[in-house]
């Protein structure tokens, strides 16, 4: 069978050459051989040099997704198979309290398209591009024998699968769809999850870390925890010996979960105060009536999912974010956080001073904050640093 072939334009093989694994349209010359979508293509140079394996994708902005950067490792399935126990037998290393993690990170883990979070004994699957999609049963059949795990579920259901021209899929890949939610624990905490419908594939597992670090700084302290969710920072506030939290989410039925995870852990729930409001709303109201607290959580979701959003964003970002430290103690802590691939960083950085100085506070960052091991980062590939925080602290 011909090899298909994918020729970059001149002088734009320098990405490749950084093992940078997206190849946008612009700097595709073109394309020989007529494959399908998700097909394996040889990446060339415009002088005709080996560059690297990919899989095409005609209808996404990224036409190819590379796999291999080796000329003797093209993609199949023995690559496939590799990457994923690569990917499996690498979170051994950092294996946290806790039988919920990721264990595939998509390219940053050589697997493009590619999310498979752990669940106890269920495994959740999302597949995000045209090379992961076609080798679905592929990676179905890896993953179960690099965990020995039977059931797989498959959430490929976010807004990027238009962005890629795939349908959108949700179902069991492998043995029988959970019958309802799923408890996984966090150390002493235990959460239900329910892989068919919440958000991401289930649960935010990248904010481990975070939250037990908030519950190490909760004690006896007045809590603000906004965008709560089901509860996970707010549980870890209450464990942590918080004098008070206030938990808002605009939805009834996340914090009904929520509600649901104080009973669960046996926590004291006359110290929580669950209120469904939006936030930007709850906050200006706060501000008016005069409320202060000692550690506030910002984990909004998604504002700028691509870098052409990040104004729009920003502002969204400088507005929680000087709400919020207006509401701070002399003393207090802010942990604050972006999820939006399309704010760098630097910028959110630089965000979170505008609204320091806008405020009028001295501000301090006490540490930067991100994913926890199991979600590690490509060198080459900035993009995959998606969640992002600070821990701002203000003078006593």
């Amino acid at each position: 069978m011909k090899t298909s072939r994918l020729i970059l334009k001149p002088g734009r093989e320098k990405a490749v050459l950084r093992r940078h694994p997206w190849i946008f349209s612009g700097a595709l010359g073109w394309v020989e051989g007529g494959p399908a979508a998700g097909d394996c293509l040889r990446v060339e140079s415009a002088d005709g040099r080996f560059l690297a394996w990919g899989a095409y994708s005609p209808e996404s902005q990224i036409v190819a997704r590379l796999w291999s950067f080796e000329e003797s490792r093209p993609l199949d399935d023995a690559l496939v198979c590799e990457l994923v126990q690569r990917a499996v037998a690498a979170r051994h290393k950092h294996l946290p309290d806790t039988n919920a993690l990721r264990l595939i990170n998509a390219e940053s883990d050589g697997l493009p398209g590619v999310i498979c979070d752990r669940y106890a004994q269920q495994l959740v699957l999302q597949l995000t591009s045209a090379g992961a999609t076609t080798r679905g049963e592929t990676l179905v059949k890896a993953l179960t024998e690099a965990t020995g795990l039977d059931a797989v579920y498959e959430r490929s259901d976010g807004d990027v699968m238009a962005l890629e021209g795939l349908e959108v899929r949700s179902g069991s890949l492998r043995g029988p769809a959970p019958g309802g939610p799923i408890t996984i624990n966090e150390g002493a905490l235990r959460f239900e999850v329910n892989v068919a419908e919440g958000q991401k594939t289930g649960f935010f597992l990248d904010q481990r870390d975070n939250r037990a670090l908030v519950r190490r700084y909760a004690h006896a302290a007045d809590v603000l925890d906004c965008f709560c969710y089901t509860g996970g920072f707010t549980l870890n506030a209450l464990a942590g010996g918080a004098r008070q939290v206030m938990a808002i989410d605009a939805s009834d039925h996340a914090l009904a979960l929520a509600r649901s995870h104080v009973e669960l852990n046996g926590l004291n729930a006359e110290r929580v105060d669950f209120v469904e409001d939006d936030v930007f709303k709850r906050l200006r109201k706060l501000r008016d009536q005069a409320r202060a607290f000692d550690l506030i959580v910002l984990d909004p979701p998604k504002f700028a999912p691509t870098a052409a959003m990040a104004d729009r964003a920003a502002r969204g970002y400088k507005d929680i974010n000087l709400l919020a430290l207006k509401l701070l103690k002399p003393g207090g802590l802010l942990f604050t956080f972006s999820c939006s691939g399309g704010i760098s960083r630097d910028l959110f950085q630089k965000i979170v001073a505008g609204a320091a100085s806008d405020a009028g506070l001295p501000a301090q960052i006490v540490r930067g904050l991100g994913p926890s091991a199991d979600h590690p980062v490509a060198l080459a590939f900035p993009e995959g640093d998606y969640l992002k925080g600070l821990l701002v602290q203000l003078p006593g």
